[in-house]
């Protein structure tokens, strides 16, 4: 974690409140819709409520243990790109993490 980005487990719509609330400015998803059965919350319902609540939202799903180097520079587009402070998240915040990671030991940002 840095002052540019935070990591967090699954969010739900009515997240978006608290996630403007804590001063972040973007979301980014690294979660599949329905990885987690039926009573995940779709891409498509938070960005709705991100968007609602003037957030940057990104949808960039990405499969645990599977992270590519196209899926680190894609995502890196998005970090150096989006408003700040971005807040990502997938299951756990684990899969987002790696792939900050990976994107900072490339030397792919520009922070």
């Amino acid at each position: 974690m840095s002052e540019n980005v935070g990591f967090a487990g699954q969010i739900a719509p009515e997240h978006v409140a608290q996630i403007v609330e804590k001063g972040f400015k973007s979301i980014v998803n690294n979660r599949p819709d329905l990885e987690g059965g039926a009573e995940q919350p779709t891409s498509a319902q938070i960005e709705e409520a991100a968007r609602q609540a003037g957030l940057d939202y990104v949808y960039q799903p990405v499969v645990p243990g599977q992270i590519t180097e196209l899926d680190v520079r894609a995502f890196a587009n998005h970090y150096n790109e989006l408003p700040k402070p971005i807040l990502m998240f997938c299951r756990t915040g684990n899969r987002s993490n790696n792939l900050y990671q990976l994107a900072k030991q490339m030397d792919l940002l520009d922070d």
